[in-house]
């Protein structure tokens, strides 16, 4: 049955640099297609008129892409309205009331520090503001898997399940969306998708510039925790994923949970942490910081699909592009029937997702060469996506589905406690961090991990994006 739509927003922390650079943008970009039509109050501490407002939601518009139509700003304008208050004062929530006036079903975002979730949360509660609610969490949901099981029981307290919206706004991700689509739609790959076929799977992520005015956030984070165990593990859960046994985001939900209730715990020899040269040198960052800036692991999923398959994980900032691919390396033929059945050099069949900057899917397959020897070169047959105007932004598409009920595009609890506990046990006591240079792929460290595939990372600057290419 499809859910009651929510028919307001209440954004927490609207003054600050969340709401300013991306939640703004999405909700003018609602009010282009027609479908904002719900009071926004918005709430955080300083003492704003609603015209110092209105000149924040109109500033951030203009740096996101500028403003092209005048009717949807004006629209959107006069749907807000603000509440100055602490969070940690009942009062607060009192005026929140009042500002809501008719309103039933409010969704309450948290574009909040994760310290205060708690804080708003229990507030909510208090003031009796959350039946028929809902509630938004911006990642990281928990720093460690102690931390995500108390935030879930103090939102649970308060909220069901299905009322609870953890965003990761890498789900919303249109590229993200079509591993899911590409899987389940196509009937050649599932014959090949598991362990007598797929060699190693390699998931870059990967960002040439460094933390730049998020130093004091990353000392807090690294890159294990903002990246690897939500982002990419979120991707490793739509390529591992049984199935679903029936149309619907809950039976999505059920696979992607046992995925990560089937990865294997990491242990500190799966890990390389690495440090790019400058980042102590940062703003708010400890002269003496072992925060890691690069991270490399070695995954497996003790799985009847995947039970041996190694997945190698890595990414970084200040390396040397800005990608996002996921490698899927096949065996070579069972029988060496051509000189070059298994190559000496290079690699056996692959299919490749580059996820970013631009989408493509690409197979790379072997062809004769012309003339009488049975020999022949890799090349690549490249599906390159073409980007369509007017395209949702992930936080457009995710913050409309949470209006809507819809939870397909986020997380559950049981996957959020899954996935912690796969990385617990290196959270505490990891290897030292080592150093590499910007724009250089990481520590040297990283090959070794991999050294044992054989063929060690692809580097995604390496790979080709037009069909009928030789690659590597």
């Amino acid at each position: 049955m499809a859910a009651d739509r929510s028919d307001s927003l209440v954004l927490f922390g609207v003054t600050g640099d969340l709401a300013h650079k991306k939640i703004f943008p999405a909700l003018y970009a609602m009010a282009k297609r027609g479908v904002l039509k719900f009071p926004i109050v918005g709430v955080a501490l300083p003492d704003w008129s609603l015209e110092e407002l209105h000149a924040s939601v109109t500033d951030a518009i203009k740096q996101s892409g500028g403003i092209d139509n005048q009717d949807a700003l004006k629209q959107l304008l006069s749907q807000f309205r603000y509440v100055s208050g602490d969070y940690n004062s009942h009062a607060t929530f009192t005026k929140i009331k009042v500002a809501l006036g008719n309103a039933r079903r409010p969704a309450y975002y948290l574009a909040i520090p994760p310290s205060l979730f708690r804080t708003v949360i229990k507030g909510l509660g208090a003031a009796e503001l959350t039946a028929h609610g809902r509630v938004i969490v911006e990642k990281p949901f928990g720093r460690d898997l102690a931390s995500a099981r108390e935030l879930n029981r103090v939102a649970r307290s308060v909220f069901p399940e299905d009322s609870i919206f953890r965003i990761d706004h890498f789900l919303g991700k249109e590229a993200i969306m079509n591993i899911l689509y590409f899987r389940f739609a196509n009937s050649f790959l599932e014959p090949i998708w598991n362990r007598n076929y797929i060699a190693s799977i390699q998931i870059t992520l990967s960002e040439k510039f460094g933390v730049e005015q998020r130093g004091a956030f990353y000392e807090t984070a690294g890159c294990l925790r903002d990246v690897i165990q939500n982002h990419i593990f979120q991707v490793v859960s739509l390529l591992a994923m049984e199935p679903p046994a029936y149309r619907g985001f809950g039976a999505v939900h059920n696979e992607k949970a046992k995925v990560f209730q089937a990865m294997r715990p990491l242990q500190p020899d799966d890990l390389v942490r690495g440090q790019y040269d400058g980042y102590r040198a940062e703003s708010n960052v400890a002269k003496n910081s072992d925060v890691e800036t690069f991270c490399a692991l070695r995954l497996f999923i003790d799985s009847w699909r995947w039970e041996g398959v190694p997945w190698y994980l890595r990414s970084g900032k200040c390396l040397a592009e800005t990608a996002h691919e996921v490698l899927v390396e096949l065996k070579p033929p069972p029988q060496r029937l051509f000189a070059d059945s298994a190559p000496v050099t290079g690699r056996a069949n692959y299919l490749r997702f580059r996820l970013a900057p631009r989408s493509a899917i690409a197979l790379a397959a072997r062809v004769k060469r012309a003339g009488k020897e049975f020999v022949g070169d890799q090349r690549e047959l490249c599906l390159v996506e073409e980007e369509q105007p007017g395209e949702e932004s992930p936080y457009e598409r995710l913050l409309e589905d949470a209006m809507a009920g819809d939870g397909a595009l986020f997380t559950r609890e049981d996957a959020v406690e899954a996935a912690w506990a796969v990385v617990e046990p290196v959270l505490k006591s990891p290897h030292r961090c080592h150093f590499y240079k910007a724009g250089s792929w990481g520590p040297k460290e990283a090959d070794l991990l991999i050294a044992l595939d054989g063929h060690g990372w692809l580097q995604p600057s390496m790979a080709t994006e037009g069909m009928n290419e030789s690659v590597p």
